[in-house]
C-alpha cells in the first residue's frame, strides 16, 4: 500500500527527523560520546522505521525530494559565503599537505576495493566500484561509472551495486568521522586554540550583533541570488569539453560576493545568519537523503558488499588516524581534519561538515578545519579522483 508525502510533508518529516535524532543522541551516551551527527542518528531510524512498515506490514512511504537540491545548493553557497581569500591564501599550504594526503588515500581506497573483488572472485572494476567511485565519488559519480562498465563490459546489477555502495558510504561516513576524531582528542588531551584569524572591524560586530529578520531576509536573498546564478552556469556550460556540477557554480559565485564585501561593504551578510542558515540547510539535506533509504532493496546486495565496505571502512579509520591526523600537524585542527575526512572519504562533503560540527560543538572551534577540508571536499577532491580512476583503468587487468 502507497502513502506518498508532498513536498511540504516530506520537509515537515525531515525536520521532525531532526529532533528525533536530536532526542535519541541526548538520552543514548554512545551517540553522544562518540559524537554521531544528528541528522544520521534520526534519519537511519526514521529508514529503519520506513523499512519495518515495508516488511511488516507492506506500507511503502514516498516522498517529494524538491527541496532536497535547493538545501545542498544552500549549504554549499554558505561555504562560499565564509571563504575569505586572506584565509585562502593563509590556508594554501596547508590545502595543499591535504590534497596530496587524499589523493594518497584515493590510491589506497581504489587498491583495496580491487583486492577486495578479487580475492572474492568479482570483477575487478567491481573493486573500484567500491571504491573511490562511489565512496569519494558519491551517488553521482558511482551512477556515470556504473553506466559506462554496463555499456563496456556488460557487469549485470552494476548500478544497483554503485547506488548501495554509495548509499552505505554515506551512513558509514557518519558513523566513524566522530568517534575517530574523539579517539586522537581523548589520546592526546588536544584542545582548541584560541583564534587568531584575521577579522575586520565589521565582523567583529557582527559576531556581537544578534541574527534579526532583515539579517534573515538579506542573507536568504544573497544564497537566492547564488543559486540561481550557478544554476544559470551550469545549464550555460553543460555542453562544454569541461564541466563542473551545479554546486560548484554556487560555491563559487558565494566565494565571490564574499570577498566583494571587501569592495561594497553594502553587500555584507551577517556571518552568524550564514552559518546557521548553513546549519539548517546542511541538517535538512542530510536528513532528506537519510530517511528516503530503502533499506529492504540493499538488503539483496549483501554478503560480498559488505564486506568490501568493511575492508574499506577499517581502511579509511586507520588512515584518518594513522596519516591524515599525523601529516596535517597532530594538533587538535588535524583531529578535525581526520574526522571530517572520514565524512568525504566514505560519504560526502555534507557528511564531512556534520561530523566536524558534532565534534566542535562539543570540543571547541576549528577555522582552519572549517576552510580546507569543506573546499576539498566540495571541489578539488573530484578532480584528483578522476586522476585516480583513470590511472587504475589504464592497468591492463581492466581490459580498457
Amino acid at each position: 500500500m502507497p502513502l506518498s508525502l508532498d513536498a511540504m510533508e516530506t520537509f515537515a518529516a525531515a525536520i521532525a527527523v531532526l529532533f528525533v535524532g536530536a532526542a535519541v543522541q541526548a538520552r543514548i551516551g554512545f551517540l553522544r560520546d562518540n559524537n554521531i551527527p544528528i541528522p544520521v542518528v534520526g534519519g537511519l531510524l526514521f529508514a529503519v522505521l520506513t523499512t519495518i512498515l515495508f516488511l511488516g506490514f507492506d506500507l511503502r512511504i514516498g516522498f517529494d525530494m524538491a527541496l532536497k537540491e535547493p538545501m545542498m545548493l544552500a549549504f554549499f553557497t554558505t561555504i562560499g559565503l565564509g571563504a575569505d581569500f586572506r584565509l585562502l591564501v593563509k590556508g594554501g599550504p596547508r590545502l595543499l599537505v591535504f590534497g596530496a594526503v587524499c589523493l594518497l588515500y584515493l590510491v589506497l581506497q581504489d587498491g583495496l576495493g580491487l583486492m577486495a573483488a578479487v580475492s572474492m572472485d568479482l570483477h575487478p572494476l567491481v573493486g573500484l566500484l567500491s571504491g573511490s567511485i562511489t565512496l569519494s565519488g558519491g551517488h553521482g559519480t558511482g551512477a556515470a561509472y556504473a553506466e559506462q562498465f554496463a555499456n563496456v563490459q556488460n557487469i549485470a546489477g552494476v548500478m544497483e551495486l554503485a547506488m548501495a555502495c554509495a548509499t552505505f558510504g554515506l551512513i558509514l561516513g557518519g558513523l566513524i568521522g566522530g568517534p575517530v576524531a574523539g579517539r586522537l582528542i581523548r589520546r592526546h588531551d588536544l584542545e582548541a586554540a584560541a583564534s587568531h584569524e584575521q577579522t575586520t572591524t565589521l565582523e567583529e560586530d557582527q559576531e556581537h550583533t544578534p541574527i534579526s529578520a532583515d539579517s534573515l531576509l538579506w542573507c536568504l536573498f544573497i544564497i537566492l541570488v547564488c543559486l540561481i546564478g550557478g544554476l544559470f552556469l551550469a545549464r550555460a556550460f553543460g555542453q562544454a569539453a569541461f564541466t563542473l556540477p551545479g554546486f560548484i557554480w554556487c560555491l563559487m559565485i558565494g566565494v565571490g560576493l564574499r570577498n566583494l564585501e571587501h569592495l561594497v561593504p553594502k553587500i555584507a551578510v551577517h556571518r552568524p545568519t550564514v552559518d546557521m542558515v548553513g546549519s539548517m540547510s546542511l541538517y535538512i539535506f542530510l536528513a532528506m537523503a537519510l530517511m528516503s533509504l530503502r533499506l529492504w532493496e540493499l538488503l539483496s546486495l549483501a554478503g560480498p558488499l559488505l564486506v568490501m565496505l568493511l575492508i574499506q571502512t577499517a581502511g579509511m579509520a586507520l588512515f584518518a588516524s594513522l596519516v591524515t591526523f599525523r601529516v596535517m600537524g597532530g594538533n587538535y585542527d588535524s583531529a578535525i581534519i581526520a574526522g571530517g575526512h572520514c565524512g568525504f572519504g566514505m560519504g560526502a562533503t555534507p557528511t564531512a561538515v556534520a561530523n566536524m560540527e558534532a565534534l566542535t560543538h562539543r570540543y571547541g572551534p576549528s577555522p582552519q578545519a572549517f576552510l580546507v577540508v569543506p573546499l576539498m571536499g566540495a571541489f578539488f577532491i573530484d578532480f584528483l579522483n578522476a586522476l585516480v580512476i583513470q590511472g587504475y583503468l589504464a592497468l591492463p587487468i581492466f581490459g580498457y
